[in-house]
């Protein structure tokens, strides 16, 4: 498989921190994977996906989008590249739906017949009727219909790289399941590379096709949830899972003898 993304040694330190937010975080991800990243608040979660897009520098060592140092690129024509979501869509309540999916394609320069159809394409990508939806404002969506017109934005220019950050976290629990739903369409659909933050424990096994569990800005393991669940790699992960109920709040993500920490 091909290396989209690469972290070699990777640290970040903020002014006044006693502790990194991210510590030598070396790992790769593969072209086309679904990786989630889950842990302690406060654990570098967010940090590390910032570093990628350059909305964080690192103190030390490299990332490699596609085999090239982001800290050698423009920062700006870099973004370009990379799709970016976070809560509640971040969509510019002056602008329209439409124009809200557009604005990268009109930074380049597209022409407005190609701007036009990619917006179309997108938004029926996403599950929002064109010609219902391209001349709403986000304060006439639903928190949902905000999520899914924040991705199509974030999707626009068919970006090689998604960084989702907490995208679902201030959605009620029934259109989170659907959106997850949606996400895993829209994804398989693209196959493209996204890292998606959470703290939901069970959507992050739910979604990844590989989970990331870092805690006090240190990798605890780096693994299919599959591996993870039948082999925790220590006590944290283990703990971890089991505080993650289900639905109804009767079991842990670990049953029976299975998961037992190393």
């Amino acid at each position: 498989m091909t290396t989209t993304l690469e972290f070699q040694n990777v640290s970040k330190r903020f002014a006044g921190a006693a502790q990194p937010a991210v510590d030598q975080v070396s790992l790769s991800v593969e072209e086309g994977e679904l990786v989630t990243i889950v842990g302690t608040s406060g654990g570098g979660k967010t940090t590390l996906l910032k570093m990628v897009n350059r909305l964080y520098e690192p103190d030390s060592g490299r990332i490699l989008l596609q085999g090239r140092d982001v800290m050698e690129q423009d920062p700006v024509q870099l973004r370009h590249g990379i799709g970016y979501v976070i809560q509640q869509g971040g969509l510019f309540p002056h602008m329209t739906v439409a124009a809200n999916v557009a604005i990268t394609p009109k930074l380049l320069k597209w022409d407005r017949p190609r701007i036009a159809a990619r917006v179309t394409e997108l938004l029926e990508l996403v599950g929002l009727d064109p010609a219902e939806f391209s001349a709403r404002y986000p304060v006439q969506l639903s928190g949902g219909q905000q999520q899914r017109v924040g991705l199509a934005r974030a999707l626009a220019c068919d970006p090689a790289v998604m960084l989702l950050d907490e995208p679902f976290g201030a959605i009620d629990a029934i259109t989170r399941a659907g959106l997850q739903n949606e996400l895993l369409r829209i994804h398989t659909a693209q196959r493209r590379t996204w890292l998606f933050v959470t703290h939901d424990i069970r959507e992050a096994f739910k979604l990844g096709t590989r989970v990331l569990i870092i805690a006090s800005g240190r990798v605890q393991q780096f693994a299919a949830p599959e591996e993870i669940i039948a082999s925790p790699a220590n006590q944290f992960v283990y703990d971890l899972l089991k505080t993650a109920t289900t639905e109804e709040g009767e079991e842990s993500l670990l049953d029976g003898p299975i998961g037992e920490p190393l």
